[in-house]
């Protein structure tokens, strides 16, 4: 018997107007609700331009308390439109204590939980880490937050190259993986390899749906962003937002280069049936992977 559940993504292109940006993310939400989407996933840092480009201190004024203005923005139309929205957000726990934070609200509009990214990447045109503190087993770790549509297994973007947060998620009874993400190119690189990690981050989050059974839903950027400091091409944000089922079929999937509302069926109860077919956790041998804790085998 299936549960199908309809979830929208709204892939939107940023600029540095922060209400102009919340105002398209709101519409693509209710784009999604009169679809009949009843979750909808917005992409990383929605409300911003992708600051991480370079280091500033004077960007930690964009952060906000969590819960705050945008989680009781996102808050009432999550109630007004009956569904749940999954938001992300600069997140000031504290002076000089920032966290990359997904929040969920529920269709009442409540706080249903919050996750703050784990890994945090450090990179030319990803310098997160001057800006982020990475979550913790206490913050609240890879735990899926409960809600009327589901147990969410909700992680963030760099958090997608590891299979060992998709397992611990699914560990812990998600019945969906989802990723808000800002990825893009480097404008300087050539076609060859901007199409390898197109596919390379297409590929591992698919092999997430596949090793663990579940739906994988990944939001994205779209659209170009410079460097406000000049020292690289900036960054060109390649979209291809996706839904994909439990054996990591596409079943839905953006264009790379433009705004986009995309809604999917997905089924929960397939998930269930999958994972008869192919019983990846009752096979695992647990009593062999202590060596996964360490940072390497010499």
């Amino acid at each position: 018997m299936s549960r199908l559940l309809r979830v929208g993504l709204v892939q939107q292109r940023c600029s540095g107007d922060r209400e102009q940006n919340l105002r398209e993310s709101e519409a693509g939400i209710r784009d999604a609700a009169a679809r009949g989407a009843r979750l909808v996933l917005l992409q990383e840092l929605h409300a911003s331009l992708y600051f991480c480009q370079h280091e500033s201190t004077a960007l930690f004024d964009l952060a906000e308390p969590v819960p705050g203005p945008s989680c009781e923005r996102l808050g009432a139309l999550a109630r007004e439109l009956e569904l749940v929205v999954v938001g992300s957000l600069f997140e000031k726990r504290a002076a000089g204590l920032y966290h990359n934070t997904a929040v969920v609200l529920e269709r009442d509009g409540r706080l249903a939980g919050t996750y703050r990214k784990m890994h945090i990447p450090d990179d030319p045109g990803y310098y997160e880490k001057f800006y982020f503190t990475p979550g913790d087993a206490d913050t609240p770790g890879f735990s899926p937050i409960a809600t009327s549509v589901g147990k969410l297994g909700l992680l963030v973007c760099w958090d997608q190259w590891y299979p060992e947060a998709a397992r611990l998620m699914a560990l812990a009874g998600a019945d969906l993986l989802l990723y808000p993400t800002a990825i893009g190119w480097n404008p300087l690189d050539d076609g060859a390899e901007q199409a390898r990690q197109r596919e390379a981050w297409i590929t591992i989050q698919r092999a997430h749906a596949v090793a663990n059974g579940l739906p994988v839903l990944v939001a994205n950027r779209t659209g170009a962003e410079a460097d406000p400091s000049g020292h690289s091409a900036g960054a060109q944000f390649w979209g291809s937002s996706f839904v994909a089922g439990p054996q990591g079929e596409i079943l839905a999937q953006a264009a790379a280069d433009r705004p986009e509302v995309l809604v999917a069926d997905v089924d929960l109860a397939r998930s269930e049936n999958v994972r008869r077919w192919w019983p990846f956790l009752r096979d695992r041998r647990i009593d062999a992977y202590g060596d996964l804790t360490r940072r390497f085998r010499d």
